[in-house]
């Protein structure tokens, strides 16, 4: 399959091997597929071999996959290990896999908040400490961390929002102790983007999401592929220890604009008179 790029070289990434956890569907799938038509070769992961088997098949040829549970120290590490006996070095690493569900705070189950907590905080670092320990050479690496925006709270997605601001805080402190490891983490935090686990929601749920946003619109799954792309390239280490926001203005505002609160009868947004004076 040939696909041009429409914002990158072709031989922007050449020689760079990266691993994408949660890599057989949706945005780990497009970000593989971004990587790819950039120059990268990429070892897509998850926990079902016929998914990614199928994800390879779309992707192309330096495209392969090796599953695995990223919560398990041991799978993480071995599958670390295989990118390396593939492809003889590790570059990049982007933690995609993640989940959760709506569900109001006050509902969450124990088991159910124990199973986000344990997914995307615990699996995130024990991919971390897999790459970091194992998987990187002298040359150091990059690692990507996918989150979630707006920081200020989402509704129904209470436990989310608190083991995603866990990785940030893990992004941050870590980027500061592994530098001297020539190992740069940076987080990519992400807002609502137009993608088929979206379109398993009532129709309300994402028409809802879409217009929670500024630009009137949810994200597409290319534009996260951009983002990753981007920062498995130079620029991605010169921005360790940031969080970097894909979410089309969401975290800057509640809502649309303009806020519905200050439009007039028109519906247009009222200049306030102001007094002029003359100079003397």
């Amino acid at each position: 399959m040939v696909r041009a790029p429409l914002i990158f070289a072709l031989d922007a990434l050449s020689g760079r091997v990266v691993l994408v956890t949660g890599g057989g569907t949706n945005l780990g799938k497009q970000a593989a597929i971004e990587l790819v038509d950039a120059g990268a070769d990429v070892v897509i992961a998850g926990r079902r071999e016929e998914v990614l088997a199928e994800a390879v098949a779309e992707i192309g040829e330096r495209c392969s996959f090796v599953s695995g549970d990223v919560r398990e120290a041991g799978d993480a590490t071995r599958m670390v290990d295989v990118v390396r006996e593939r492809h003889g070095r590790l570059d990049v690493l982007v933690n995609n896999a993640g989940g959760q569900y709506f569900v109001p705070a006050e509902e969450i189950a124990a088991k159910g908040w124990r199973a986000v907590q344990r997914l995307n905080v615990g699996g995130t670092y024990t991919m971390m400490r897999a790459a970091a320990g194992a998987g990187f050479g002298d040359e150091g690496g990059t690692i990507v961390n996918v989150t979630v925006s707006p920081h200020h709270g989402m509704p129904a997605m209470a436990h989310t929002g608190a083991a995603r601001a866990a990785v940030e805080a893990l992004t941050r402190e870590l980027a500061a102790e592994w530098a001297e490891r020539k190992i740069a983490v940076v987080a990519a935090a992400i807002g609502r983007f137009d993608t088929e686990s979206l379109r398993k929601y009532p129709e309300v749920v994402w028409r809802g999401a879409a217009r929670s946003v500024p630009l009137q619109r949810l994200g597409t799954m290319q534009e996260f592929g951009w983002l990753i792309a981007l920062l498995a390239g130079p620029l991605g280490r010169a921005l360790s220890g940031s969080v970097v926001t894909l979410d089309g203005g969401a975290d800057n505002w509640f809502g649309p604009w303009p806020p519905a609160t200050i439009v007039d009868d028109a519906g247009g947004v009222p200049t306030e008179e102001r007094r002029h004076t003359t100079a003397s």
